[in-house]
């Protein structure tokens, strides 16, 4: 496998940190993005010691400016970026009627925004190169939407349509575009939840459980694959068949 420099958003998170180290594990060169210095060093320190030589760089998503040159600090140090992972995502959850301009704003700068800010530095480098693989962490709550959730839904629906987008742009420039579709995982947050709710969302899964992080990694990595350059403008949901489409 040809070893890429991979640039995940967001990676401190619990499915980020399992996109980082599948991508690092496959011999990429992986690097994350940080606001927090304190809880970023000691997440960095925990993947020493699992074994992962995983690449911080300081920088706001929701900033275009910040954004921009933290891609170019990553390819200054690390090489032209040709795998991004745009993970990065917040909840500020509210019935809409009670829904502040500051909780709509907040989601959408973090969860949509922030794919704009992150792939317009990248995007003129990958078609130089005529090689690039970009990839969007959407949701179910995207597809089917949820109760208190209409920010959330919207920008993560807006995660398709710029992918669609996109990949019909690249296509034949070796850079394929792809979303994937998470259902609900057994992240901190959402471990976080009552295990009485919990109990209720596994028991509406087919599967009968929620997903693990490294699950959607798995995911990921597959259409990151050189043989995965047939796939794009996909969506691919991974959600134990809690909801389907076709």
């Amino acid at each position: 496998m040809t070893s890429r420099v991979a640039l995940v958003t967001g990676g401190t998170g619990g499915i980020g940190t399992a996109i980082c180290k599948k991508l690092a594990g496959n011999g990429h060169r992986v690097a994350t993005n940080y606001r927090n210095e304190e809880k970023a060093k000691a997440w960095q320190q925990q993947m020493k010691a699992d074994g992962y030589d995983i690449a911080l760089f300081k920088g706001d998503v929701c900033n275009p400016a910040e954004a921009e040159a933290m891609v170019r600090q990553v390819e200054a140090e690390l090489g032209p970026v040709e795998i991004l992972i745009n993970n990065a995502g917040i909840t500020r959850d509210s019935t809409f009627h009670k829904m502040s301009a500051q909780q709509w704003g907040d989601v959408i700068d973090t969860n949509l925004n922030s794919v704009f800010n992150m792939t317009r530095p990248v995007i003129e480098g990958m078609r130089e190169r005529k090689w690039g693989r970009i990839i969007q962490i959407s949701s179910i709550n995207g597809l089917k939407g949820q109760y208190g959730q209409a920010n959330y839904a919207a920008a993560k629906a807006g995660m398709h349509g710029f992918t669609i987008s996109l990949a019909r742009e690249n296509a034949k420039l070796g850079i394929t575009v792809n979303t994937v579709s998470p259902g609900y995982v057994a992240t901190d947050m959402v471990m976080a939840v009552p295990e009485e709710v919990r109990a209720k969302i596994a028991a509406d899964i087919p599967t009968g459980r929620l997903g693990k992080p490294e699950e959607i990694a798995y995911a990921v990595a597959f259409l990151v694959d050189e043989q995965a350059a047939w796939i794009t403008g996909s969506n691919l949901d991974i959600n134990g068949g809690h909801h389907m489409g076709w």
